[in-house]
């Protein structure tokens, strides 16, 4: 199947049409046999409450309904938005300027064009379903006697279906749909219907596989993940990248980043511009990268302590080998940073100071408040969780993705639903999404070991509450010096709760705050001028209280880390080449670990 776009063809082209009917009765053929064989043996699961809604939104409507007088007054209020929106719309009609009932928020994106504003029907309907959006969204997150497990999860998937039902998502109540339906002659909902049949095609009939990005744009190592190196080193779980220095002498210490195993880590080496991997080693540091495997069925039994010891350890000794230096600086993104606070934690317990500085970019330490993420951490989700991970041996990496995009549903959701089902467009080239979309699996044994210990109990914060190589790791006792930075908008780990894991060591702590979100706020190069960020050199116990004592700063927080990290990188030594060392090259960067793709084994 290919992914190559195509453009609509014109209206009325009977051969193009032909063409697109016959691909949707063949894929359409497909999907149905697959489902067929699937339910002839038993491999088409019922229906069962996993996640926990119903049983969350029962409990919320029994407690609305047993309280009368909130409900009328919730309805009392919707009827008097719709009230003072038709009187609004009547008085637009008459050609008086006013202003909108419920304004858009400034991000929304659902309605930019132009006919939501200018079109009377459409601006009706528009602020109808911001009222109604507003109304139901209050009257959910307003119920009183809900536990705040069940509270979260009920404010959160009446969200969820709040944004599913947007106007915008729907053909006939979509103005820039209908306007392109009838300039195709209704082709492109055809050629919709044909992509959302091959995006059910690569989700093998069991789930949807929405494409994000033309995934046919992007090779590695020929337009993405081009900054030069070699692969130095390799176990089971990685493949250690060492890169080329850019000119002239470098750091004695060198840089060793630790990436997310829940994704592929040249997040950080996308393209020149953007490349954190290249301005680094432009900055003259030796970078190294672990890149992890992308584990199947084989590595169903690899715990959180493998990825420790054949994970951060084995990089470690790795790069002393290949520069003969024992001690570097870390950098750990997100669960890397995690893994690296671990690493740190026992380290410390064995009196090991390698690691002479450690940088954390939007990573998780104390979770405590682990933000929205939070709704699909509980022992029943656990466990049901588990069951799948040992039928597999491993956690599929397009269901993590799934859960993490449903945090920003209108962004990554329903935005492509409406550009490749309903206005039957291929998606847009764009190398972040391609990255997004290029998802990993998670050993049974590992992640269940990470959510339980980590999500579920927060042991990492716990003196002893973890024990990894036989010690127990207490990051009280971490005086390495540290840089944390997070992102204002960051939903999968929120700058408060980063704020609180950096309360827990007690070596000195510079913690930044950065613009933007997860990924845009940290992958953010001085070259583009963008966002801002926020510094403190105090520490206090509330994080309100560090940001009102805080001073902003334009543009990128990179120059400044350079400027913290420069006082621990030692002086400067002879250029060091990839495979000159005692560790021989193994082949060019990227690799053959970060080439293993979920979706083909």
């Amino acid at each position: 199947m290919s992914s190559t776009p195509s453009p609509t063809p014109p209206a009325g082209d009977p051969v193009e049409i032909a063409k697109l009917y016959a691909g949707i009765a063949q894929k359409s053929g497909r999907l149905v046999t697959r489902f067929m064989e699937r339910r002839a043996t038993g491999g088409v699961p019922g229906i069962d409450d996993e996640l926990g809604i119903a049983r969350a939104f029962f409990e919320a409507w029994a407690k609305l309904l047993a309280d009368p007088f909130k409900l009328a007054e919730a309805q009392m209020k919707l009827w008097q938005d719709h009230l003072a929106l038709w009187q609004s719309s009547m008085l637009k009609l008459m050609g008086q300027e006013t202003q909108p009932v419920v304004e858009m928020p400034a991000a929304d994106r659902r309605f930019k064009h132009e006919d939501w504003q200018q079109n009377f029907l459409y601006d009706y309907l528009r602020q109808s379903y911001l009222i109604a959006a507003r109304r139901l969204h209050q009257t959910m997150g307003g119920i009183e006697g809900l536990d705040e497990q069940t509270a979260k999860k009920v404010d959160f998937y009446t969200r969820q279906y709040i944004d599913a039902l947007a106007p915008s998502n729907f053909p006939l109540t979509n103005p820039e749909v209908l306007r392109e339906t009838v300039a195709s002659g209704g082709q492109n909902l055809v050629k919709g219907l044909n992509n959302l049949l091959e995006d059910l095609e690569r989700g093998d009939g069991r789930q949807l596989r929405l494409r994000m990005t033309d995934e046919s744009a992007f090779k590695l190592g020929l337009n993405i993940a081009t900054t030069p190196g070699s692969v130095i080193y390799q176990n089971d779980l990685i493949q250690l990248i060492q890169y080329y220095p850019a000119n002239g002498p470098v750091y004695r210490r060198s840089l060793l980043i630790v990436p997310p195993w829940i994704n592929k880590y040249y997040i950080l080496d996308l393209r020149e511009k953007n490349s954190f991997v290249k301005w680094a080693v432009e900055q003259g540091h030796t970078v190294f990268v672990i890149s992890w495997v992308n584990p199947d069925a084989r590595f169903a039994r690899k715990t959180f302590e493998d990825y420790l010891n054949e994970g951060t350890l084995a990089a470690l000794d790795a790069v002393e080998k290949a520069t003969g230096e024992r001690e570097v600086n870390a950098i750990g993104y997100c669960l890397g940073g995690t893994l690296l606070a671990s690493t740190l934690g026992c380290l410390a317990a064995k009196n090991d100071a390698r690691i002479v500085s450690g940088t954390f970019l939007a990573s998780m330490i104390d979770f405590e408040r682990p933000g929205e993420l939070e709704v699909f951490i509980d022992e029943r989700q656990i466990e049901a969780l588990e069951k799948r991970m040992r039928e597999r041996g491993y956690l599929e990496g397009s269901e993590m993705a799934a859960t993490f995009n449903m945090l920003r549903a209108n962004d990554l959701i329903w935005s492509f639903v409406i550009n490749n089902y309903l206005l039957g467009r291929d998606p847009f080239p764009f190398d972040l999404l391609y990255w997004n979309s290029d998802s990993t699996r998670m050993p049974a044994a590992m992640h269940s070991y990470y959510l339980r210990n980590m999500y579920l109990k927060n042991l990492l914060r716990k003196p002893g509450g973890i024990r990894l190589n036989g010690v127990p790791v207490d990051l009280g006792k971490v005086a390495t010096p540290l840089y944390l930075v997070s992102t204002v908008e960051d939903h999968i780990a929120p700058w408060r709760s980063t704020y609180a894991g950096a309360k827990l060591f007690s070596g000195p702590v510079r913690f930044v705050l950065g613009g933007s979100g997860h990924i845009a706020g940290i992958i953010n190069p001085p070259a583009a001028n963008k966002y801002s960020y926020w510094t403190n050199p105090k520490l206090p116990n509330q994080p309100e209280l560090w940001l009102k004592g805080a001073s902003q700063h334009p543009g990128s927080w990179w120059p400044d880390w350079a400027g913290w990290v420069a006082q621990h990188d030692g002086d400067k030594v002879a250029a060091r080449i990839p495979g000159k060392g005692k560790l021989k090259a193994i082949e060019d960067a990227p690799g053959a670990y970060v080439k293993m793709r979920a979706d083909k084994g």
